[in-house]
């Protein structure tokens, strides 16, 4: 259920362990790298973490020259960009990694080619699932309703072995389990209410110089504000800015522009002086974390799972849903294929689980530290409390000291697991070291080995 990254990377997996996959999307799909409907979020910034570059290379090899060859900017941290924050500018030391900025229409139709090519793999489009065939122990299919055509709002039944909701964190599953007498899964969920607009811009020059490739600023509890522009694959920016509830960044044009002034320093501001706007401002609202347990005990159905944003979804702010999609998928393969175990539903539904545990980790445990943030998981423990305090001097340490910056970055793009943040050499800088200095202005150039 669903055509999305999610949908596609696991059809494709699924391929090598059944006689025919069948995705099932409500939208039709475009012929080329177009926003299509069916991705709410398509018109915004995405990015391709460093971990899920690593996945989706696994998964389908090649596929990162690919990415290069159609242009995608391929942006190295921190050197590429202009970067505030915790209230710091950060040192544009030689790059320890590397996200993919290009436009997430562009990634989903290379995905979308390479994996379609499969004959074991079919697509019916324009239908949508309105509900699961089976029972509370096992699910069986779906039953489908036409969204177009001669028979729109027809309904068929679509038999299945196995049924994998990658529909997005609206899914509709919980209700339809509960229709066959099977239970939903407990949600856990954290809303900053954060909220916003973007917009495609070109500039003469790019966004400060001919070495910088974007700029920057992360939202936190003392920057409520965010936004930046990142490069594009035809060479334009697309402009983001961000806000909680309440102070949401309007769409209209001059009043997008204003709200640019927020980011506490007109670098941005500025730029956009001297650029041509492409496009009209995109607002985007539904920023919540949901995680849906469906590991947990309970009355759960053999020939069901969950994978991408329909079981966890991520505030899109961190840039993780791409990455996580790809990671799923892997973890979803090596599930599949371990010998050693059988690959029941929960065994195989807690691997896919695993595998966005640490995006969890960071995006929920930012959030929960934002003001107004609501839902049923933002209280903390003390072990939460302390993590929380070891990771704010991380923050304040990460812009001006390279050793803790890497660290850091090997994190938060899910290349390294949090154990890194503990290493004897950054734990000395953590516990034991004043932070480093770092710029005071925006740093217009990048720093060149041995500076």
């Amino acid at each position: 259920m669903g055509g999305s990254l999610a949908g596609l990377l696991a059809a494709h997996v699924l391929a090598g362990h059944a006689d025919r996959v069948t995705v099932v999307e409500r939208d039709r799909f475009p012929e080329g790298s177009e926003a299509r409907p069916g991705v709410p979020q398509g018109r915004h910034p995405h990015v391709l973490l460093q971990g899920g570059q690593v996945a989706l290379e696994s998964l389908l090899p090649g596929f990162l020259a690919q990415l290069r060859k159609a242009g995608a900017p391929w942006v190295g941290l921190p050197s590429d960009l202009v970067l505030w924050q915790s209230g710091r500018w950060l040192r544009r030391v030689p790059p320890t990694t590397h996200i993919y900025t290009g436009s997430r229409a562009q990634l989903e139709a290379l995905v979308r080619s390479r994996v379609l090519a499969d004959p074991r793999i079919s697509v019916v489009e324009g239908a949508e699932v309105v509900g699961l065939l089976g029972d509370a122990s096992r699910v069986r299919g779906v039953l489908l309703r036409d969204r177009s055509g001669d028979a729109r709002g027809e309904q068929r039944a679509l038999e299945a072995d196995l049924v994998v909701d990658a529909s997005g964190s609206g899914t509709k599953a919980p209700q339809w389990l509960a229709a066959i007498g099977a239970e939903g899964p407990h949600e856990e969920t954290i809303d900053t209410g954060l909220a916003y607009a973007s917009r495609v811009y070109r500039g003469k020059d790019g966004v400060l110089d001919g070495e910088t490739l974007g700029y920057y600023v992360y939202p936190g509890p003392e920057q409520l504000h965010g936004g930046g522009a990142l490069p594009l694959e035809d060479g334009s920016h697309l402009v983001i800015v961000s806000g909680l509830r309440g102070d949401e960044p309007p769409t209209g044009d001059d009043e997008f522009v204003t709200y640019t002034k927020r980011l506490g320093h007109p670098l941005l501001d500025r730029w956009l002086d001297d650029a041509e706007p492409l496009s009209p401002a995109f607002g985007y609202r539904r920023t919540a974390n949901i995680r849906r347990r469906y590991d947990l005990p309970g009355r759960r159905p053999a020939g069901f799972l969950a994978t991408g944003d329909a079981l966890c979804a991520f505030n899109p702010i961190y840039g993780q849903g791409m990455a996580v999609a790809a990671m799923s998928a892997v973890a979803l393969r090596d599930a599949l294929a371990d010998r050693r175990r059988t690959p029941t539903t929960r065994r195989v539904q807690r691997a896919l689980l695993a595998a966005s545990r640490q995006a969890w980790d960071i995006s929920a445990g930012a959030d929960r530290s934002m003001p107004g943030a609501v839902g049923t998981a933002t209280d903390s423990g003390a072990a939460d409390r302390v993590a929380g305090w070891y990771l704010r001097r991380v923050q304040e340490r990460s812009p001006g000291d390279p050793v803790v910056g890497r660290a850091f970055r090997a994190v938060l793009t899910l290349s390294e697991p949090v154990a890194a943040l503990f290493a004897p050499p950054v734990a000395r800088a953590v516990l034991f070291g004043p932070p480093a200095p770092s710029p005071t202005e925006p740093p217009a150039t990048p720093e060149r080995t041995g500076d």
